[in-house]
């Protein structure tokens, strides 16, 4: 049942009237009327129907689950005991099971010690009443996550406490009804069932867990699915396996009027001749622009777009959305020399300890920021669903999201309830055909030219030429790299993470790593130099240079950290010096202890040589033979020493000798064998 977005009028205007505490409790929220997901659910949900709800971002959704569940709860003709709990809600993250437990207290921390009256909610009943049996106030929710207590603890407070009302992660659920709580809590008189973000859900891959807990819960309940964007393929299909029968779908669409000077479509008009009806899926204040930069101006384009925003909107509360963890613990240290002075920055990603990350969002959502002080969130898609911030001003997503469902979730944070805002998104070179493809999923786009230096609000032009100030931005970061080795540590990690990130991008046709300037990338990071990844090994350099470092010298801020440096590098230096020393010892016993080979030449030259000494001996017998007389006599002498002083092995011949008469000594048995063969064991 599509209907338009707007205000559904009163909340007097429901077939039956509220509690008169929960209406109280709602106009003082400010909400003075009905938003149409609100108007079109809250009847359907508490008429015994199932309900599959998709609506943007800031269109109510939550109080349309919070309000049956409390009505439902309070118009029972009994009370749940201690031990029995009436209404499930499961969220895929702990931030927004934390809001959702909030707004539950705050209504319930509202009522009077005695419920008045009230009205029944039934089919066949609508106008009669009945007053409620107890005279006790309803207990508190139940938060089940694991930033707040241990699947002990929880037991101990529901038991303690007789909470009706229990809201979790899906896993610390299926702890609390299957785990420990099995044969404690019981969920019989289960009523409602809510499954918020429910697409993030199965997305996350908790199918499996869903069908256990779902398998637990008694059949006759209500049960409602809820998010800002589930299509037939991802959440539709799924119904079926998570247990729903017979669901209305309620989908809340927003539609604005084109036309040529004229204002945009307002409650009630209707579209004159020739106007253009365009379908929407963000709230329709919402202000949609992107930039179309080089890769090493994303930074200065991001500092340039908040000081526009603040010198001409007034803004003063932004978010700033990353691609990785990483990323935002990196740019957090680094980014506050580019922001006006006075801004406040907080940083929150996953992480980050789960009592660090509900701090952090509670700080951000109450600390008071003006535009000479404005306060930025940089932020991973942990902070992209479901979190109701409802004075965020701005939206920049600095990377956009690897899941493109994620876009349209970071844009909700800001343009809730009626307000409105701007969000941003910042693209590089191929990336602008993601434009498009946002307009497929009906989420429009416009154009904003970059942003000059010297004046933020005037625009550059020529998308060729690079920006002036990207030599002197990468040195100011260099800069500060250098104070501290720990943020070339950040620096290099972020940069490796974000590469890897958009390697997986799901719009994989546009996000192309080979089509992603990577060296300008590097320059917007600050790099010092470049890392060793497979990404940058065939990688043309062009205008990138290294950064004069002493890597030796280049020290830890942090003297725990610089002293475990020392003693790397210092064990580095000795394992390396070992190294060589193994190699030459190696060499050494290669020499002393001849290869088989080298014997064996050398017992061949041992050979030659005996041979020579003898064909010498027998020559020198046949001259002494030839000669006759003394005269003869006298020449066989003079060349018998001729011919040993041109012989050149004369040590040979001593040798031999020597062998000779050590062989006859082993003959006579004067000395052994053994010892003979040690002696000329190298000839």
């Amino acid at each position: 049942m599509p209907i338009s977005s707007g205000y559904a009028g009163q909340w007097s205007s429901l077939p039956v009237s509220l509690t008169p505490w929960i209406l109280e409790v709602i106009q003082s929220m400010g909400f003075e009327q009905m938003t149409p997901v609100q108007a079109s659910t809250i009847p359907l949900f508490m008429r015994h129907k199932d309900v599959v709800v998709e609506a943007v971002t800031g269109s109510g959704k939550t109080l349309a689950f919070v309000i049956p569940i409390l009505e439902k709860l309070i118009r029972r003709e009994t009370r749940l005991r201690k031990n029995e709990i009436g209404a499930l809600v499961v969220t895929p993250t702990r931030e927004l099971a934390t809001q959702i437990h909030s707004i539950f207290s705050l209504f319930l921390s509202s009522q009077p010690a005695k419920p008045s009256s009230c009205k029944t909610f039934d089919d066949d009943l609508a106008n009669k009443t009945s007053t409620n049996v107890s005279a006790s106030a309803y207990p508190p929710p139940l938060l089940a996550v694991s930033s707040e207590s241990s699947p002990a603890q929880d037991l101990q407070n529901f038991l303690s406490t007789g909470a009706d009302i229990v809201i979790g992660t899906p896993g610390r659920v299926e702890e609390f009804l299957l785990g420990k709580g099995r044969d404690v809590v019981n969920a019989k008189e289960l009523e409602i069932l809510v499954l918020d973000e429910a697409d993030r859900l199965l997305d996350l891959g908790f199918q499996n867990t869903l069908t256990r807990i779902l398998a637990h819960l008694p059949k006759q309940r209500r049960t409602g699915l809820f998010s800002a964007t589930m299509t037939d393929a991802d959440a539709l299909s799924e119904l079926v396996r998570v247990g729903l029968r017979n669901p209305a779908r309620i989908v809340v669409k927003v539609q604005t009027k084109k036309s040529n000077g004229k204002a945009p479509l307002k409650q009630g008009e209707t579209t004159a001749k020739g106007d253009v009806v365009e379908e929407r899926r963000i709230p329709a204040n919402l202000q949609n622009y992107f930039v179309r930069c080089q890769a090493s101006e994303k930074l200065l384009q991001l500092s340039r777009i908040i000081e526009h925003e603040v010198s001409s909107k007034k803004s003063s509360r932004f978010i700033v959305y990353f691609a990785t963890c990483a990323c935002v613990d990196y740019f957090y240290r680094i980014i506050k020399s580019f922001l006006p002075s006075g801004t406040q920055l907080y940083s929150l990603h996953g992480h980050l300890p789960p009592t660090a990350r509900t701090r952090t969002l509670n700080t951000f959502a109450s600390s008071p920021c003006l535009p000479s002080a404005p306060s930025i969130l940089l932020a991973t898609d942990v902070a992209a669903r479901g979190l109701d911030l409802p004075d965020v001003d701005v939206v920049i997503q600095f990377d956009p999201p690897s899941d493109p469902k994620a876009f349209s979730h970071r844009c909700g944070r800001t343009a809730r309830a009626g307000r409105s805002g701007r969000a941003w998104v910042l693209l590089v070179g191929r990336e602008v055909d993601y434009v498009d493809f946002m307009a497929v999923r009906k989420i429009p786009l416009q154009e904003r030219p970059r942003f000059r230096h010297s004046d933020p609000n005037g625009v550059i032009e020529d998308l060729e030429v690079e920006d002036s100030q990207v030599a002197t931005a990468l040195a100011q970061i260099r800069q500060a790299l250098l104070q501290d080795r720990a943020l070339h540590d950040k620096a290099v990690k972020a940069f490796v993470s974000f590469v890897r990130a958009y390697s997986k991008h799901e719009a994989s046709y546009i996000f192309r790593l080979k089509d992603l300037d990577l060296i300008g990338l590097a320059k917007a990071f600050g790099l010092l130099r470049l890392p060793k990844m497979p990404e940058l090994k065939d990688l043309s350099r062009g205008s990138w240079e290294d950064a004069s470092v002493n890597w030796d010298s280049y020290a830890y801020a942090d003297q725990a950290q610089e002293k475990k440096r020392l003693v790397e590098a210092q064990t580095a230096k000795q394992k390396v010096e070992d190294s060589q020393k193994r190699k030459q010892a190696r060499e050494e016993n290669k020499k002393a202890n001849s290869a088989w080979s080298n014997k064996s030449l050398q017992k061949e030259e041992k050979e030659r040589r005996k041979e020579k000494k003898g064909k010498k001996k027998e020559w020198i017998k046949s001259q002494k033979n030839e000669t006759t007389g003394p005269s003869g006599t006298k020449r066989a002498l003079d060349a018998v020493d001729e011919a040993i002083a041109d012989d050149d092995d004369e040590d040979d011949w001593a040798e031999l000798a020597r062998e000779e008469r050590l062989a006859k000594k082993v003959k006579r048995g004067e000395i052994s064998q053994d010892a003979f063969d040690a002696q000329f064991s190298g000839l």
